[in-house]
C-alpha cells in the first residue's frame, strides 16, 4: 500500500465518484439539449433518420460481401452456406 490512511483513500474515492457523476450529468444534459432541438425541428429528425438508414444499409451490404453496399444478383435466403476448403 502507499501508506495512506483508509479515511484518505475513501475520501479520494468519493471525490472521484462525485467528479464522474458530474460528468455523467453534463453529458446527459447535452444529449437532452440535442434531443430537444431534434423534436423542435421535424425536418432535422427526418434527415437524421434518413442518414442513419443509409449508413445501416451500407453496413449491411458490406457485411454481405458487397463493397458498394448493394445486393445486385445475390439473394440472401437466410440459410447457412457451407464452403468446402481443401
Amino acid at each position: 500500500m502507499t501508506g495512506e490512511r483508509p479515511e484518505d483513500l475513501a475520501r479520494a474515492g468519493l471525490e472521484h465518484l462525485q467528479a464522474a457523476a458530474k460528468e455523467v450529468i453534463q453529458a446527459t444534459r447535452s444529449l437532452l439539449d440535442a434531443a430537444e432541438e431534434l423534436v423542435e425541428d421535424p425536418v432535422a429528425v427526418q434527415s437524421l433518420v434518413g442518414t442513419i438508414t443509409a449508413v445501416a444499409q451500407a453496413a449491411a451490404g458490406r457485411l454481405r460481401g458487397h463493397p458498394d453496399g448493394g445486393s445486385e444478383g445475390h439473394e440472401d435466403d437466410g440459410r447457412v452456406q457451407r464452403i468446402r476448403v481443401s
